[in-house]
């Protein structure tokens, strides 16, 4: 199986891309999962639970960030990490 670099180093927001990429992937399928059964104008609020090193380390590496940013229809490979910041504060 054929590996590049690609898959080894993947950029996000925060310290820790390891702890930011794959969550927001998470949370922007989530969304778009909510979309495509037609529950965005219903859903009001959504709670998000972390498990394992995303929880203990969630807050100091941006976890937390990421899966806000997926939820508001972010994803990695096109956020502006400049603007993320003041995303989150229009979000909130």
């Amino acid at each position: 199986m054929p590996l590049s670099v690609f898959d080894l180093f993947k950029i996000g927001i925060g310290p820790s891309s390891s702890h930011t990429v794959g969550p927001m992937w998470a949370a922007h399928r989530f969304l778009l999962s909510l979309d495509s059964r037609g529950l965005i104008e219903k859903t009001v609020r959504v709670r998000t639970l972390l498990y394992g090193s995303l929880a203990l380390t969630g807050l100091g590496h941006a976890t937390d960030k990421a899966v806000i940013l997926g939820l508001a229809g972010e994803v990695p490979d096109r956020i502006d990490a400049d603007a993320a910041d003041a995303r989150l504060a229009a979000i909130r």
